[in-house]
């Protein structure tokens, strides 16, 4: 039987999720993560999409028309006198009185016809097609001010997600450690509860005996309860911040686990020094936090859209070159069959006047800019502030910490007096209640000092931007 319990606890031990475990299933199973890698991808895309404004863009296009009039070349009137051109001949060789002019008049009026028929266009229905080439040259500085936009738009991506895992794993920290306190304040009660229950069954038997008061079962009747009470809201406490930390780890919520400090007497120790200059302290907080990272791409970002507005101002050139084709063949008569012709040229773009349009988008581009560095600045000032009280909560914590210990064992001391007083009768059970009452608050005030070294090492640690996997 003892061989099975000892198996069963290596089991345990063996599949006890420790904090690094907890961190990597966070990081893998958060669905936030899974947002800013996605977010990275699409920056990096829209990072590649600004370098092809570099290269030169093809286009095919098509087109199909219908008219309701076809072009005609000739007028009405040089279609009517063509026409007729051999019967105006045939009537002046008759006043010329020469022989044959009816014959004449027909052969010329003919010819007319024949040269009105040429001229027919016949475009009603009209197909044209065109594949072309445009080569920026020069736009204003656009295009390099749009690549390194996509560049700060990437770079801010990562950002992102190192912010994200940063958070994630700040999280992580504080429900696993919450968990491990609950489940040493759940052992704490329990044997709180043994102690007022052993209380009772010793003032139980001095009732039968004549030597204590039913008054004073009653006191201790109402301490057990309150124990009981106490265990009931620590079990209940410790199961929703399993569920929390189950969550975030991507788990089943409703899985049994086991952490591997829950078993851990000694969870905290002396605090060592993390960073003693606090000047240096903000310095680190200002190259590694995230958020500072990102308002600093921000403030980049609207520096080159106030670079994108002013090339408002700017002349652009461009180089064209492609291919038309259009039926009827406008290169051969009108003829039904596709021709074409090759075209290359430079296409000049001189902004003249826009009603001062540019003036104004480039006056919003600053305030952006504006604003970005004032926020920026506002920031950064806000996480100095937040490294001076993270240090001061880590020195706090340390002192609690010390006094913790030291009072605990008072308490420890002073239960064992009142039992010893007890049991030889010169001590009231109402004095061993309120050392055990005391013994209790020192051993929960012990564990939350544990609790508060450990967390707020990681408050310092984000608020310096170091907290990683």
């Amino acid at each position: 039987m003892l061989g099975g319990i000892s198996c069963s606890l290596d089991a345990d031990a063996q599949n006890a999720l420790s904090l690094d475990s907890c961190r990597s299933l966070a990081l893998k199973n958060n669905r936030q993560m899974g947002v800013a890698k996605v977010k990275r991808e699409m920056a990096r895309n829209m990072r590649k999409s600004a370098r092809t404004k570099y290269l030169p863009q093809v286009n095919a296009s098509g087109a199909y028309i219908y008219t309701s009039k076809q072009v005609s070349i000739l007028s009405d009137d040089q279609k009517q006198a063509l026409g007729n051109m051999g019967t105006a001949a045939g009537q002046v060789f008759a006043q010329m009185g020469l022989p044959g002019t009816d014959v004449l008049a027909g052969m010329l009026n003919g010819v007319g016809s024949g040269i009105v028929d040429a001229f027919h266009t016949d475009n009603r229905n009209m197909f044209a097609a065109s594949v072309m080439l445009t080569q920026p040259v020069f736009m204003g500085g656009s295009i390099i001010a749009m690549n390194k936009m996509a560049d700060l738009g990437e770079d801010m991506a990562a950002n992102q997600a190192e912010a994200t895992t940063q958070s994630t794993l700040y999280s992580i920290d504080n429900a696993y450690w919450t968990v491990v306190s609950l489940k040493h304040k759940k052992r704490l009660a329990e044997s709180y509860l043994n102690l007022v229950k052993k209380l009772d069954g010793d003032v139980g038997k001095m009732i039968r005996e004549g030597v204590a008061t039913r008054a004073d079962g009653l006191k201790v009747s109402v301490k057990v309860n309150e124990a009981e009470m106490t265990l009931t809201q620590v079990e209940d406490g410790l199961a929703l911040a399993k569920m929390l930390l189950c969550q975030l780890c991507g788990l089943d919520v409703n899985k049994d686990i086991v952490l591997a400090d829950e078993d851990n007497d000694q969870l905290a120790t002396e605090i060592e020094a993390m960073a003693a200059d606090i000047d240096s302290q903000e310095r680190i907080a200002g190259d590694n936090r995230p958020e500072l990272k990102m308002l600093q791409n921000a403030v980049d970002i609207s520096k080159q859209a106030v670079n994108i507005a002013k090339a408002g101002y700017m002349p652009k050139v461009m180089l064209t070159g492609g291919y038309t084709a259009t039926n009827p063949n406008v290169y051969n008569g009108f003829q039904r069959s596709f021709a074409g012709v090759w075209n290359v040229g430079v296409m000049v773009t001189v902004p003249l006047w826009n009603w001062n349009d540019v003036t104004y988008k480039v006056r919003a581009a600053k305030n952006q800019m504006v604003i970005a560095s004032l926020e920026l600045n506002d920031v950064r000032e806000k996480v100095d502030l937040q490294v001076n009280q993270c240090n001061f909560k880590v020195n706090e914590a340390a002192k609690k910490l010390r006094l913790a210990t030291a009072s605990t064992a008072r308490a420890e001391e002073n239960l064992r007096c009142a039992n010893l007083g007890f049991r030889e009768g010169v001590m009231q059970s109402t004095d061993v209640m309120e050392a055990q009452t005391a013994w209790l608050q020192a051993q929960s005030q012990k564990i939350d000092a544990e609790i508060d070294v450990k967390l707020s090492q990681v408050n310092l640690q984000k608020a310096l931007g170091t907290l990683h996997e």
